[in-house]
């Protein structure tokens, strides 16, 4: 029996991938293109994807335990909910569903709510699952290079009202040690659910100060607008997913995200540390961006 992972090449994947290694447990990645995939060693590439139900029911032979990640797309929910069924027909004793902080809140962001349906199929179905719900990504801030450098701007007009974003890498070992948990029970565990978060109540004029002091010069943060982020992300993905991710920092202004001390002290517990924080994540980028 073995531990498969889908969106094993992305992101959120290969930290997942990267914390199994030396686990002493097969490990499948689904991709694709197994023959163009690079992944660690030990790592075994399984050809299929989510939007392919028989490639994914063939991937699924001999897999105990799924790492299941649908990816933002128009079709997501019918992606998950096709592979939280063919998972169950397959026997597969333990799956680890990576859902998102604040999904049963804002239902009007069609990620967060798409996320939120597969979440209850697993609580309606009693599904043998780890749900993972993680906070926007601090990694996705890197994206802010070019403003926070040429123009001394920090542009993601978080707002507010507060948010506690999560490093990758938290993600990542989240992932990797309930996935392991799960293979290694005797039987299917009962369901459980974490939110993964970081230690900030991060605010825009927040991080920008961050910013400030990690790269020695003044930033200012760029203000609430969205409607020209929306334009902007227009030229650089589908429309109705630079309209989605407006709606999430709509929300993310008028109610914030922001964890609970009981919230983070769970997922420090799970981890065995204390969640990465904002300041540390924005020094090493920086010490990083001088290097280069």
């Amino acid at each position: 029996m073995s531990i498969l992972v889908t969106g094993a090449t992305g992101t959120i994947g290969t930290q997942v991938l990267y914390h199994l290694r030396g686990a002493n447990v097969p490990v499948r990645a689904l991709t694709r293109s197994p023959e163009n995939a690079h992944l660690p060693e030990g790592v075994t590439a399984v050809a299929g994807e989510l939007a392919d139900p028989d490639s994914f029911r063939a991937a699924l032979e001999g897999v105990s335990t799924l790492f299941l990640l649908v990816p933002n797309v128009a079709d997501e929910v019918t992606q998950a909910l096709q592979a939280l069924t063919l998972a169950r027909e397959a026997g597969v004793k333990g799956i680890v569903y990576l859902s998102v902080y604040k999904g049963e809140a804002y239902v009007d962001v069609p990620h967060f709510a798409g996320k939120y349906t597969a979440e209850r199929m697993i609580d309606a179905l009693d599904l043998p699952a780890s749900v993972l719900r993680p906070a926007y990504f601090m990694q996705n801030d890197l994206r802010q290079k070019d403003p926070l450098l040429a123009a001394g701007t920090y542009g993601m007009p978080i707002g507010d009202k507060g948010v506690s974003m999560v490093d990758i890498r938290d993600i990542g070992e989240a992932a990797a040690l309930e996935l392991l948990r799960r293979e290694r029970a005797p039987a299917p565990l009962p369901r459980t659910t974490y939110e993964l978060v970081g230690p900030d109540w991060l605010t825009g004029d927040g991080i920008a100060n961050i910013w400030s002091e990690v790269l020695g010069r003044p930033v200012r943060y760029g203000g609430n607008e969205l409607a020209a982020l929306e334009s902007r992300m227009k030229t650089m993905m589908p429309s109705w997913h630079a309209m989605d991710l407006r709606m999430m920092l709509a929300r993310y202004q008028s109610d914030g995200a922001a964890a609970t001390p009981e919230e983070i002290q769970r997922l420090q517990t799970l981890l065995g540390h204390a969640p990465r924080s904002y300041r540390d994540f924005a020094k090493a980028a920086a010490a990083q961006w001088q290097d280069v």
